[in-house]
């Protein structure tokens, strides 16, 4: 019975990684439990490296080592633990789509150590949006990602151990043409991978299974399986495009060996057309590449900014970070363990007939202070254009639809404030409260009419702004306007200058790094309020016919994602 292509690449994957765990540096598998799963993690178990399981929670101490206080304290001398980091070999992550930034970056440290270590992260992530940080998956040669059901009763098999080993003796051995590496990083521009690891880890592959096959040079079929394996996760664009782009091919041809071919195999990779291989790696980009792209993108930009409000530091509560050496106040925490294991190992050092009686002796040096990080809250400003007959008509929407999101701030713990403008200037009407009473009070008298003073209206929301991130709270920008601004700063009716300022206002707060969502309440939306939009670095919603719901709702998914 014939096997299925996605099993043989997750078979030569492993076995090249077999070869040269410390070159490639590990693999992604994005699967949930099930067979294929399992029948990875069997595979694991046969690789020359024992793998050892980590977790997202795993602590420094388990990773780089450290004093063992009690058994310190025990028999009177420093004795320390060692960390997995230690010894090389094969790191399992499981649960790796709850990697938080600061494990992945000292994982991302071991790997860059080149000690040998190999991580392989089991991504059990439901959604497009769950998965290990990006700057992990970019160190490791290989992402399988199982779609095929024939491999639900398929066994991974692994070459012998004595194969393997007969491989890694030879790997140091394997010729590489001298056009390899050129080819490799043209085709991966070609797709728009711009990380130079991802041609240096085609490289190494294709020498890991040149000497799984017993031969003594790279040649033309370990390249193409080799980007067959490392490139497709890392595209960014189908390679159509990038013919467009590639308005000459000079890389491509640049000093053919006339009559000195490489002595191994008797065919360089020069010799490959371009086109097979790009037509091999483009056969296994996944349908939906552009889709994900815009997801992880999101994904990046609300952990970078907003979502449940930007990560602060604490000394009272939240999420425990590691102890930091500091001096002892009113605000700040002692954490009496780690301030014992900095002193621990001076004890002997430090005992004199004078302090002898002392159980311990700690300096002020030994002192470590409590960290957490916490979030913190979330202010959405809802800055609304209350000018003119159309904006008035709007306004209802715009009253409904902050009452929506007040209504569900209780269980996002975020604050609502509400910002109007019209006439010739920006009121505040609603300062940041929580309270729905307060705020349905307060928009049951907004007014609206008059000119369109866009530029004061974004004033009033970034001075605003300005004052919730100094009481700790993170602010998001809603505006709720058509646009169409024909009152400047100066309060004199004059469109050109009107639409000058807001520009200039809006630059200025996507500068101060506060994310946004433009509702555009034009009945026929155009170009003013998709400038402004952009100015701000805010997502763009054209809403003509919508309620308060569908506000609610789009501006709620705006922020999500």
């Amino acid at each position: 019975m014939t096997r299925p292509a996605a099993a043989t690449r997750m078979e030569r994957a492993l076995a090249a990684l077999a070869v040269d765990p410390g070159g490639l540096k590990g693999m992604v598998l994005r699967a949930r439990m099930s067979p294929v799963r399992q029948a990875f993690e069997t595979a694991l178990k046969h690789m020359p490296d024992a793998p050892r399981r980590i977790h997202p929670g795993i602590s420094d101490l388990q990773l780089f080592g450290g004093l063992n206080i009690a058994a310190s304290l025990a028999e009177g001398r420093p004795v320390r633990d060692k960390g997995l980091f230690e010894t090389p070999g094969l790191l399992v992550l499981t649960m790796a789509e709850r990697t938080g930034a600061d494990l992945a970056a000292r994982l991302a440290q071991i790997l860059d150590a080149d000690t040998g270590h190999a991580l392989v992260l089991l991504d059990e992530g439901a959604t497009a949006e769950e998965a290990p940080p990006l700057s992990l998956q970019d160190r490791l040669a290989f992402h399988i990602e199982p779609q095929d059901e024939a491999l639900r009763t398929q066994a991974l098999r692994l070459p012998a151990r004595a194969d393997l080993d007969t491989a890694r003796k030879g790997l140091a051995r394997i010729a590489v043409p001298d056009d390899a590496m050129g080819l490799l990083v043209a085709l991966a521009a070609r797709f728009g991978i711009d990380s130079l690891r991802a041609p240096l880890l085609a490289l190494r592959t294709a020498r890991a299974l040149t000497a799984l096959d017993r031969e003594k040079s790279v040649g033309e079929a370990a390249l193409m399986e080799a980007v067959e394996l490392v490139y497709p996760s890392r595209a960014t664009r189908f390679p159509a495009e990038a013919e467009d782009s590639a308005m000459d091919p000079p890389p491509d041809t640049p000093q053919p060996p006339d009559d000195a071919t490489d002595e191994g195999s008797g065919k360089g990779a020069g010799e490959l057309p371009d086109e097979i291989l790009v037509q091999a790696i483009a056969a296994l980009l996944p349908p939906d590449l552009l889709d994900r792209l815009k997801v992880a993108r999101a994904a990046q930009a609300r952990a970078a900014s907003s979502g449940a409000g930007s990560k602060r530091r604490g000394n009272r509560r939240g999420r425990p970070l590691p102890s930091r050496p500091g001096r002892p106040s009113q605000q700040a925490r002692i954490d009496p363990v780690a301030t014992l294991r900095s002193a621990a190992p001076w004890q002997r050092l430090r005992r004199t007939p004078q302090n002898a009686h002392r159980p311990v002796i700690i300096y002020p040096s030994d002192i470590r202070l409590r960290r957490f990080e916490d979030r913190s809250d979330r202010l959405l400003i809802f800055t609304v254009d209350a000018s003119g007959s159309s904006a008035v008509a709007r306004l209802a929407e715009a009253k409904g639809a902050v009452e929506l999101m007040l209504a569900q701030a209780y269980a996002r713990r975020d604050h609502v404030a509400l910002v109007a403008f019209r006439g010739d200037g920006a009121e505040l009407l609603l300062p940041p409260t929580r309270s729905l009473v307060q705020a349905k009070r307060q928009l049951s008298s907004l007014p609206g009419g008059g000119g369109t003073p866009l530029a004061a209206g974004l004033v009033a929301a970034s001075e605003l702004a300005q004052h919730a991130r100094g009481r700790g709270m993170s602010p998001t920008l809603v505006l709720l306007t058509d646009g169409r601004a024909n009152i400047p700063l100066s309060g004199t009716p004059d469109r050109a200058e009107a639409r000058q300022d807001a520009e200039t206002i809006a630059a200025g707060l996507a500068r101060q790094g506060i994310p946004g969502v433009l509702v555009d309440t034009a009945n026929r939306p155009a170009e003013n309020a998709r400038n402004i939009a952009a100015r701000l670095g805010a997502d763009y919603l054209a809403l003509p016919r919508a309620d308060a719901h569908k506000i609610s709702a789009s501006v709620t998914a705006a922020l999500e994602h």
